[in-house]
Formats: C-alpha cells, sequence, structure tokens
C-alpha cells in the first residue's frame, strides 16, 4: 500500500529488519527528509558523519549503506534512480525560515513536524539528526567550498529503495524548504515492502 505525506508535513513508523522501504517522488522536485534510529535504543541514530566518513563521498546511492552513531549498518540503498541526496544540510526548522528567508511567522519545517512524529517513540527534539535529504540536490563549489541547493534531479515517479538491517523507528517529511523543493510543495509517497 502506498501512503501520501502531505505536502510540508511528516510521519513516523516502525521498519522491521529485512524490510524495505521505497520513498517516491509523485511529482518531481520534493525532497523528503529522513531519519532512522534503533527501535531498541533511540538513543542510537542515524549518522551523516559516520556515513560519508566511511563511504569516503558526499552523494550517497545504490549499494551504499547509511550508518549509526554507533558505527551500525542501519539501512542499505537498494536501489535508486536519481542518484543524487544530500546528507550535509540540517532539516529546515522555523530558525532556517527565519535566518534565511527573513520569514516573520515561520514554518515549523521539518524540523518540527520529524519532533511531533518522532515523540511517540521516545524521541526528543535534541535527539534530531542531519536527516538523509532524499531527492536534494546540493552542489559544492570546489574553488570557495560554498554550499548551494539547486532544484532536485528527481522527475515524477523517481524513487529510492532502502532495506533495513535491524529494527527502526523511521521518519519521513514532505520537505517544506522552498529552495529545496524549487519554489513549490508537493506530496510524497512511501510503501513498505516486505
Amino acid at each position: 500500500m502506498t501512503i501520501e505525506i502531505a505536502p510540508r508535513t511528516g510521519v513516523a513508523f516502525r521498519l522491521n529488519a529485512g524490510q524495505r522501504l521505497r520513498v517516491i517522488d509523485p511529482l518531481g522536485e520534493q525532497v523528503s527528509d529522513m531519519l532512522a534510529f534503533a527501535a531498541g535504543d533511540v538513543a542510537e541514530a542515524i549518522s551523516s558523519g559516520r556515513s560519508l566518513d566511511y563511504a569516503s563521498k558526499l552523494y550517497l546511492t545504490t549499494g551504499d549503506p547509511l550508518y549509526s552513531n554507533r558505527s551500525n549498518v542501519m539501512l542499505r540503498i537498494v536501489e535508486d534512480t536519481v542518484g543524487r541526496h544530500d546528507f550535509l544540510l540540517t532539516p529546515c526548522s522555523k530558525d532556517t525560515f527565519r535566518i534565511i528567508y527573513g520569514d516573520t511567522h515561520p514554518h515549523r519545517g521539518c524540523f518540527g513536524n520529524l519532533a511531533e512524529a518522532l515523540a511517540p517513540y521516545g524521541v526528543t527534539p535534541d535527539q534530531i539528526p542531519t536527516a538523509f535529504n532524499i531527492f536534494m540536490n546540493v552542489t559544492v563549489d570546489p574553488a570557495t567550498s560554498a554550499l548551494k541547493v539547486e532544484p532536485p534531479l528527481s522527475k515524477a515517479g523517481d524513487h529510492i529503495l532502502l532495506e533495513a538491517e535491524m529494527d527502526l523507528v523511521v521518519a519521513l517529511t514532505a520537505c517544506s524548504a522552498l529552495q529545496s523543493n524549487n519554489y513549490a510543495f508537493k506530496p510524497i509517497h512511501y510503501r513498505i515492502e516486505g
């Protein structure tokens, strides 16, 4: 069964070891922030630092594992029709919109959506790490090391398929940041397989 995440919202759910999570961009150019926590101990969380360090590259894709802060593989990318995702930038938040966009009444962003979705699982806001930003296209200027958020490369129907290597609590969003989604907010679809 395919489930829709409405624009600028988020969800959390259990994903057991061996199950697969398919995240789909139904309309194209929409980012989905993904977090993962060990179901038995939510102090163990997805780690961008360890994942990028062990892979020795910035852009993770098919075959690459996503590690926890305890150096355990949480998920492995099984299929990827886009090949460009971000693991550098933090989930957008009220502060993101205030500082970057100058909003005076900012949306709570992915951070707020993730915090609300994860609260029933015992995850506090201070435990929210850098997300694996599915379909997000962040480039790095080799001369200046400046980061630039470009439109996602995902087209309608593109997907990433991840397999859980442990029992997890996973959270997903349909990202709330204008720049990340080429200035339009759209839904994200996901499906648990197996």
